[in-house]
């Protein structure tokens, strides 16, 4: 379906359609700058789990833009956030490719930035993994080892795989990405 354009008292919205990786649509809405996208969790496909993420396009919607815990989000966020939005489904980049492409920053800076992410799964930060092809971290996490400093479980991390997997992408039994033609260089 072609994107539909309306305006109205000095607003637009630009609402269009596309498909997914599993061939279903998915509608998006754009009006002030402002994209709005309903999201599933990967783990649940019925329609009752999605939800809506609100995602700046622009500077002045960014300018005022909060996380839940009111916090503004950097202008390194912002470029790492638009950069992750670009990664196709079914593929993956590397905290160091990524810092590459945006030209500035550390692959560490990029971490933290995807650990702070306010809108996952919109901006697929999952799709980021570590430069020597290993799993990397999720929400705080590195890793996927039971045994681990803090008593982290590795759970957050065996999530990531499960979430890469339904997209298609797969893993050795010890973390690194099994396909290295999966990396995606921009």
């Amino acid at each position: 379906m072609p994107a539909i354009t309306t305006k109205s008292d000095s607003s637009t919205l630009i609402v269009s359609e596309s498909s997914t990786h599993k061939g279903s649509k998915r509608v998006r809405a754009e009006r002030n700058g402002i994209v709005t996208a309903p999201v599933n969790d990967l783990h649940d496909s019925a329609p009752s789990s999605a939800c809506t993420v609100e995602y700046p396009l622009n500077e002045p919607a960014r300018a005022t833009f909060l996380t839940r815990y009111g916090r503004k989000v950097t202008e390194h966020q912002w470029a790492v956030y638009d950069f992750a939005r670009t990664i196709p489904c079914g593929r993956v980049t590397t905290y160091g490719a990524l810092c590459k492409a945006l030209g500035k920053g550390s692959p560490r800076s990029v971490g933290s930035a995807l650990r702070h992410n306010p809108f996952a799964p919109f901006v697929p930060c999952h799709r980021v993994i570590a430069s020597n092809l290993y799993i990397g971290g999720f929400f705080g996490e590195w890793g996927t080892l039971s045994s681990r400093k803090g008593g982290a479980s590795g759970q957050k991390c065996r999530r990531k795989i499960e979430m890469l997997a339904m997209e298609g992408v797969e893993f050795t039994p010890d973390g690194y990405l099994a396909d290295e033609n999966l990396i995606w260089r921009g």
